[in-house]
C-alpha cells in the first residue's frame, strides 16, 4: 500500500459536484456568449468563472477534507 500512487480525490468529488452549480454554470456560458464578438478585449466573463468554481468548491469541501489523510 506504500508503494501505491495517491489518488487526487478533488477530481472525483467535483465531478460529482458539477452538476449542482448548473445556475453558475450556465451564467458563465451565456456571459461567454455575450462577449464573444467583442474585438476590443476589455469584456470578460472572469466573475461568472469564479463564481461556478467557487459553487464546485463549497461542494467539494463539505466531503474532501474527510477523506483526506
Amino acid at each position: 500500500m506504500a508503494d501505491e500512487e495517491p489518488v487526487d480525490q478533488k477530481k472525483y468529488l467535483e465531478e460529482g459536484c458539477k452538476p449542482k452549480c448548473v445556475k453558475q454554470l450556465r451564467s458563465y456560458e451565456a456571459c461567454i456568449k455575450r462577449i464573444d464578438c467583442d474585438e476590443s478585449g476589455h469584456k470578460h466573463c472572469t466573475g461568472q468563472y469564479f463564481d461556478y468554481w467557487s459553487c464546485v468548491d463549497k461542494c467539494v469541501a463539505q466531503t474532501l477534507f474527510s477523506k483526506l489523510k
